[in-house]
């Protein structure tokens, strides 16, 4: 299996999000990441789905995502012509005795804090999955206490866009 990433314009009505994620879960398909949020038109929204699934399943669900009255528009992001990024917030056990390494390791990854307590730091980044993986992991010997991670946005390389000037 193959992972994708869909970039899906949709109306910006309440249910949309509802009948896109329930037409992956009739066909079976599990959602790894999962982002909406509003484009430059206010009537449009993009969600970006990150999928584990072969070509012709993934063409068939292709085929019937473009068969819901919300959709709009639908392209498959390649990662080669695409900027992909996910945005972790992390709060790391951070005291007197091991903060300046873990702030080593924030500078290290281009992260930054965003929350300091005398027992903790609040680390932000973004990146990749593999850079934010890779952060995790020197992160974890110092003790981590909470994890939120975003599912993944991608925009195409280049000037050329992907827009809906207005909805169907």
């Amino acid at each position: 299996m193959s992972t994708h990433t869909l970039s899906v314009l949709v109306e910006n009505v309440p249910g949309a999000l509802a009948r896109v994620a329930g037409l992956f879960s009739r066909r079976g398909f599990n959602i790894e990441s999962l982002a909406v949020g509003p484009t430059e038109n206010p009537e449009v929204s993009r969600m970006t789905i990150v999928v584990a699934v072969e070509e012709l399943p993934l063409e068939q669900v292709t085929k019937q995502l473009n068969k819901l009255v919300n959709v709009i528009k639908i392209v498959e992001l390649e990662q080669s012509t695409s900027v992909q990024r996910e945005l972790l917030l992390v709060k790391v056990r951070a005291d007197a005795t091991v903060r300046s390494q873990v702030l080593e390791t924030v500078q290290l990854f281009r992260a930054k804090v965003v929350d300091v307590s005398p027992e903790a730091l609040t680390i932000e980044a973004t990146g990749t999955g593999d850079k934010l993986g890779a952060l995790l992991r020197m992160l974890e010997p110092y003790g981590i206490r909470e994890i939120v991670q975003s599912g993944m946005v991608a925009v195409g390389r280049g000037a050329r866009s992907i827009t809906a000037t207005s909805p169907r």
